[in-house]
């Protein structure tokens, strides 16, 4: 194979690849080198000119002229016989370069050579990928269903790169076929081997704050601050904004005229109820707001131990709690603070626990699950909401709401 055939038979790379003519010389350049090296023993008395553009390559070999007879390294040096074939007015001690032609490398070398070079080029490919989504880690990506596995969805971008939305990484209502656009943030970026695995994912709390960046202009411009989000995915969802600008109502700007700019990223998230909270640097506040829809009477911090005692009228306590227990655990979440609900006026109240020879562990955890861990607490629920919001039967409830009310009227 000529030099010229084989360097054509490399082009292809440099235009499917997009790699530059200067990283293509230097992988060529190397790949050649090392094939010396097997050859010659040293590739340090070997130039080689490349020009992957014209498809031309020269590989010149320099040895030094010795008198016949006393060459010791015959890669350095040439008898003076052997180069005056060349030129015939050479004399010892000067330069001989001397073109080596690739068949001159054996037919397995130069398919070794092939070999190399396509490992060398998907290498570099692949840490280019690599790089390109490692700065994309933490945004918003688009990619279109590939196919669907069970346990995650496999996605291609416009340039055929692979992306995995893992299962756990979805939202519970998500639902894809193929050929779907899908959206999610760039959670992380491995190099496993030599092929980079990319992770997307929907569920991630900075998804939110990028959908919030895309969709909402003066978070997008800087003039509202996302301080913190937190979201149980497809369910409920706590945003706390702020600005700088006193001209500017934060939580408005985001919310819009009945709902309309925040419709989008709810949608986006398969309809996860989001709240928009106004962030502030007091605490006590911040637990108050935190808890809404619920309307707190007052709050009692413990700093040391990150506890706060969050006291209700008895309607509002189903409120901050919240279905599931969703509201007062993201409100935890947003706050720092593990919160405890005490319902205004109730003076006497036994933990559930305490019931344990009359009630079931299994039908405690139930309550304990949305949040109900005294007797009033769930003294204070309506029986067919907890049928809704437990895995409890009716007549199972009834029973012990008869057991806690002749406890606490005892």
């Amino acid at each position: 194979m000529e030099n010229i055939a084989l360097i054509e038979s490399f082009s292809e790379f440099k235009d499917d690849k997009f790699i530059d003519r200067v990283t293509l010389m230097a992988i060529l350049e190397d790949v050649f080198r090392n094939a010396l090296k097997k050859k010659f023993g040293s590739d340090d008395n070997f130039d080689i000119i490349i020009n992957p553009d014209k498809g031309d390559l020269e590989i010149w070999r320099n040895r030094v002229v010795v008198e016949d007879g006393e060459v010791e390294d015959p890669n350095e040096e040439i008898s003076l016989s052997e180069a005056r074939k060349i030129e015939p007015d050479f004399e010892v001690g000067e330069d001989v370069s001397e073109e080596v032609k690739l068949i001159d490398l054996g037919r397995r070398a130069i398919l070794a050579l092939r070999q190399n070079l396509i490992a060398k080029i998907h290498e570099h490919d692949n840490t280019t990928i690599y790089k390109q989504f490692k700065d994309l880690e933490g945004e918003i990506y688009t990619a279109e269903v590939h196919h669907i596995r069970h346990k995650a969805v496999i996605l291609l971008d416009d340039e055929g790169n692979e992306i995995i939305l893992p299962k756990d990484r979805q939202i519970p209502s998500d639902f894809f076929r193929k050929g779907d656009n899908v959206r999610g943030i760039i959670e992380s970026v491995e190099l496993k081997g030599a092929k980079p695995t990319i992770i997307m994912s929907r569920s991630s709390p900075i998804f939110l704050e990028q959908l919030f960046f895309q969709e909402i202009p003066e978070v997008f411009d800087g003039l509202i601050t996302i301080k913190k989000a937190v979201r149980i995915p497809g369910e409920k969802a706590k945003v706390a904004v702020d600005s700088y600008d006193d001209r500017i109502d934060p939580v408005g700007a985001c919310v819009g005229m009945k709902g309309s700019r925040i419709h989008g990223i709810v949608r986006e998230l398969g309809n996860e109820n989001i709240d928009v909270i106004n962030w502030t640097s007091n605490p006590q506040l911040l637990v108050t707001r935190a808890l809404s829809p619920a309307r707190v009477s007052s709050v009692k911090l413990d700093d040391e131990k990150m506890t706060a005692q969050v006291y209700l009228k008895p309607e509002e306590v189903s409120k901050a709690i919240g279905r599931g227990g969703h509201n007062i655990r993201l409100a935890g979440q947003l706050t720092g603070y593990e919160i405890d609900v005490f319902r205004e006026g109730v003076e006497e109240d036994v933990e559930l626990t305490e019931f344990s020879d009359e009630i079931d562990g299994w039908i405690i955890d139930e309550f304990k699950k949305i949040g109900l861990d005294t007797a009033r607490s769930v003294l204070d629920q309506d029986v067919d909401d907890l049928v809704k919001r437990t895995d409890l039967e009716e007549e199972t409830i009834i029973e012990v709401v008869r057991i806690l009310k002749e406890e606490l009227e005892d």
